[in-house]
């Protein structure tokens, strides 16, 4: 096997971004069918309460929300 002739990996960034942006699109718009635009809310507060929780978590505390 030769070593150190690997390529470098394509970065997949922005299509990940994009895809996870579509999804939550689309399952906000089940729950908004489904239970009303209210849960559309209190889902998207929670998402972005879980998120802050776990930055603060990875940086030691230091981020702010």
């Amino acid at each position: 096997m030769r070593r150190g002739n690997l390529k470098a990996a394509p970065n997949y960034t922005n299509a990940a971004l994009v895809m996870g942006a579509v999804n939550l699109l689309w399952v906000f718009m089940v729950i908004w069918a489904t239970l009303g635009f209210l849960a559309v809310l209190v889902t998207g507060f929670v998402l972005d309460k879980l998120i802050l929780w776990c930055a603060r978590r990875r940086s030691g505390g230091a981020a702010r929300g």
